[in-house]
């Protein structure tokens, strides 16, 4: 069966592109297509492939530009030709799904996210933006909000990450999608030894939408020591909060440092809203506890009062409460059982996500 994988573009190696290296062990001959590449950003799997990719990548600097180019995306991804195979992916979370496969082809989406500069993210994303991206991208919006929704009547399937993408996928486009986890690469960290220390952890980028600000705030709140580390552009937060002594800011770390921050923390701070959300499973799969705003992902991801807890109001004052009911909780050894952090995450693994995926082909082949 030839297969093509679209995916939205190929500028770092984050979950999205992870999905994409799942997808190339499950079809090792897989064309993919890109609007944007750049080789020293990607991992040898993904490099080792045949790339084709549309006119945004001939544009001037796209590799750093792309997402001016967005408008000019849905319109390009006409340049790709898959006439020839029997089997699309497309991997979304910009525009991808509007290609046009043969006939008798089966075209499913995997679905990270509804373009969320398009609907629930707008006003975050273009907040900070300039006046004249602020000033085009209102005027071209409305229409690229009607080619997202009449694109997804090109899929066959939907296929998604979570129940929460998996209801924005219903209220936006009227499409049904299957939940499929991960793959979260939960293995390094499954047989590390859990060696608490006395610090609460938040780890990711400063973006805004992430609520590092709540964890800190909290922190400083409560008395109590904070690690952040992830890398940043945000220099604001790091000079507002950089001399106290309770936040400790650790940049971006290696994968052995990020090992032995999961072990050593007391829990996860995870004040944002994710689609999925990598680092609390992977902080799981550590044995760290995950303290958590009660909305996306998370709540596929997190047992409740078994491997972490949630807050319900997205306020530095709500997760002090958290953490104060957390520690109590701690002390009853109530998240001291390691077995069931680690049977809890398998669902989330790259061997599982294969498995569900091939099952999906393989009804269509039934059909």
């Amino acid at each position: 069966m030839k297969t093509a994988i679209v995916h939205y573009w190929l500028v770092n190696m984050r979950g999205g592109e992870k999905m994409l290296e799942a997808l190339l062990e499950i079809y090792p001959d897989a064309d993919i297509y890109t609007h944007v590449y750049k080789p020293s950003s990607v991992s040898g799997l993904i490099k080792n492939r045949r790339i084709f990719t549309s006119r945004i990548n001939r544009l001037p600097f796209a590799g750093k530009l792309y997402p001016l180019y967005m408008p000019l995306m849905p319109n390009a991804l006409l340049d790709f030709n898959l006439q020839d195979y029997d089997l699309v992916i497309s991997s979304e979370a910009g525009p991808a799904k509007g290609v046009i496969p043969n006939p008798y082809a089966y075209h499913i989406c995997y679905c990270h996210s509804p373009m969320r500069y398009l609907w629930d993210m707008y006003h975050e994303y273009f907040r900070e933006t300039n006046p004249l991206v602020r000033f085009f991208m209102k005027r071209l919006i409305p229409s690229l909000r009607v080619w997202d929704v009449t694109s997804s009547n090109l899929v066959d399937r939907f296929i998604t990450n979570s129940n929460y993408v998996a209801k924005r996928i219903l209220r936006i486009y009227n499409r049904k999608a299957e939940v499929v986890y991960g793959p979260a690469p939960i293995e390094p960290y499954l047989n590390i030894e859990r060696k608490k220390d006395d610090y609460y952890l938040f780890f990711g980028q400063l973006a805004g939408y992430k609520r590092a600000d709540i964890a800190i705030e909290a922190c400083i709140k409560s008395g109590k020591k904070l690690v952040v580390a992830g890398a940043s552009s945000n220099k604001k937060i790091i000079k507002k909060y950089s001399k106290n002594s309770l936040i400790t800011f650790a940049g971006r770390v290696s994968n052995e440092k990020a090992a032995s921050l999961f072990s050593g923390a007391r829990a996860l701070l995870f004040p944002g809203i994710e689609d999925l959300g990598l680092v609390p499973i992977e902080a799981q799969a550590a044995g760290c506890p995950v303290i958590a705003f009660r909305c996306g992902g998370v709540l596929d991801t997190v047992l409740e009062n078994i491997t972490g807890i949630f807050f319900d109001e997205q306020t530095p004052s709500s997760l002090c409460d958290a953490i104060d009911r957390f520690e109590n909780m701690e002390k009853e050894g109530v998240f001291s059982n390691r077995e069931i952090f680690s049977e809890h995450v398998k669902q989330f693994s790259p061997s599982v996500f294969k498995e569900r995926v091939k099952r999906i082909i393989a009804e269509r082949k039934r059909i």
